[in-house]
C-alpha cells in the first residue's frame, strides 16, 4: 500500500497521544508563562512572531484525562493570561483536532476521526480562520476544504494541512514537530534545536525554566500597574476560582491548570497595583 498519501513521520497504526501548543510570540515571552501551568515542556522558535511548546504529557500518558480536554485548558489558561493566542494540536488513537484560545473568548476548534473523516462544525473554521486574521478567501477556502471527505487524508494529514495555511501567518513548525509523533519523538526533536529552553517543575512543585543555551533568558522589568490592568485582575480573579473548582471537581488537570494560572496572575496584578500606587 502507497504511503505518499501520508504527512512525513506517519509510521501507520493507532497514533501515540500527542500534542503541541503554538504561541503568537517570542520563546522568551513564552517560557515565563507556560512555567505556571507547572508541567514538563520544551519550547522553541517557530517561525517569525511564533513559538511552539512541546509538553512532555504526562495527564494523558498516565491515562488521567484524555490529551485533547488536556491542552485545551493549558492554551486556555496561557491565552487568557498572556496577550497572544495559543492554537492547540493534539492527536490519539481515535481522532486529533485543534483548539484556538484567545483572551477570554470560548476556545474554537476543530476535530477529524483517525481516519480523516470530518467531525467538527464548519463555522468553526471560519471563527479561526476570523480570530487570527487568515485571508478571508485564499486561506479560508483551503481550511474549507479540510473539512469535506477525502479518503486519501488521515487525521495527522488533515493536522499538517492546517498548518500549511498557518505557513502564511508566518508559522514554521520545526522538522520532527509534526502531527502524529508520540510525545517522547517530539520532545528529541525540541531539544536538539538551537535555543531551546526547558520548563520544568522543580522539587516541591516550584516551576523553573532551564535554557539549553548559554544566552541569558530575555526578560523585562514589571511595568507600573494601570486602572485597566486592575480591573483585569479582578476579572481574572473573579473567572480563576469557578474555572480551578471546576478542574477539581471533575479531576480535570488543564482546566485547573487554567483556573490556577487566572487566580496567579490575578493575585500578581493586585499585588503590582497596591505597590505601584502611591502612600499618604
Amino acid at each position: 500500500m502507497s504511503t505518499e498519501k501520508y504527512p512525513a513521520g506517519w509510521r501507520g497504526g493507532p497514533a501515540a497521544p500527542g500534542a503541541l501548543l503554538l504561541c503568537r510570540a517570542e520563546a522568551g515571552s513564552v517560557a515565563p508563562a507556560a512555567r505556571l501551568l507547572h508541567e514538563h515542556m520544551l519550547v522553541v522558535g517557530a517561525g517569525e512572531g511564533w513559538s511552539v511548546l512541546v509538553p512532555e504529557g504526562r495527564p494523558w500518558l498516565d491515562g488521567a484525562e484524555p490529551v485533547d480536554r488536556v491542552v485545551t485548558g493549558w492554551a486556555t489558561a496561557l491565552a487568557v493570561g498572556a496577550p497572544w493566542p495559543v492554537i492547540a494540536l493534539w492527536w490519539d488513537a481515535d481522532r486529533a483536532g485543534f483548539s484556538l484560545a484567545s483572551g477570554f473568548r470560548r476556545p474554537v476548534g476543530y476535530v477529524w476521526l483517525a481516519n480523516g473523516t470530518p467531525a467538527g462544525e464548519d463555522e468553526a473554521m471560519r471563527t479561526f480562520a476570523a480570530r487570527l486574521g487568515l485571508d478571508p478567501v485564499l486561506d479560508l477556502g483551503t481550511l474549507d476544504l479540510l473539512t469535506e471527505p477525502d479518503p486519501a487524508a488521515d487525521a495527522p494529514a488533515r493536522l499538517s494541512g492546517v498548518l500549511a495555511v498557518l505557513t502564511r501567518a508566518g508559522v514554521l513548525v520545526p522538522p520532527g514537530l509534526g502531527p502524529g509523533e508520540p510525545a517522547d519523538r517530539l520532545l528529541q526533536a525540541a531539544r536538539s534545536r538551537p535555543g531551546a529552553r526547558s520548563v520544568e517543575k522543580r522539587e516541591g512543585g516550584a516551576p523553573s525554566e532551564t535554557p539549553f543555551t548559554d544566552l541569558p533568558t530575555p526578560s523585562s522589568p514589571p511595568r507600573p500597574a494601570l486602572p485597566a490592568a486592575h480591573t483585569l485582575a479582578l476579572a481574572q480573579l473573579a473567572v480563576g476560582l469557578p474555572v480551578a473548582i471546576w478542574g477539581l471537581r471533575h479531576r480535570s488537570g488543564g482546566w485547573f491548570a487554567a483556573g490556577a494560572l487566572l487566580l496567579a496572575h490575578g493575585a500578581l496584578g493586585l499585588a503590582a497595583h497596591i505597590l505601584t500606587q502611591p502612600r499618604d
